[in-house]
């Protein structure tokens, strides 16, 4: 199984704007410079990350991105849903239906990792981050 490079990104730059401290404003070229990433490629994922009410965007020459207020509750699991969507990783091509053996095994797999992801929040990550400016 392989997340996508966006997820990647997403994910540190979440963990970023958690350890500048969630009110500032952090613009998308600090961002890029960073996570060492093309900025325009970057804006996209941030715009997923918008769209999924985790972070909000404000522009203007002093504009730029920072965490939503409730980001504390945010888990590695909602970063990956808001870029990777929330379709299951496996379906049986063989349409045996719910009582496949190998479909169940493999739902099984993926919600034990969701329920670990869901776990893993980033509040918790950035509090062993140094502090960065």
């Amino acid at each position: 199984m392989k997340f996508s490079k966006a997820t990647d990104y997403a994910l540190h730059a979440m963990l970023y704007l958690a350890a500048v401290t969630p009110a500032r404003l952090v613009g998308v070229q600090t961002l890029a410079d960073k996570l060492n990433v093309s900025p325009t490629y970057l804006s996209k994922i941030l715009t997923k990350l918008v769209k999924a009410n985790m972070i909000e965007s404000s522009s203007g020459a002093h504009g730029g991105y920072r965490l939503k207020r409730n980001w504390e509750e945010f888990s590695f699991l909602n970063v990956i849903h808001a870029i990777e969507g929330t379709s299951s990783f496996f379906e049986c091509g063989l349409d045996h239906g719910p009582e496949c053996l190998v479909q169940q095994v493999m739902i099984q797999a993926e919600n034990e990792m969701e329920t670990y992801l869901q776990n893993q929040k980033l509040s918790s990550l950035a509090a062993k981050m140094p502090s960065v400016h």
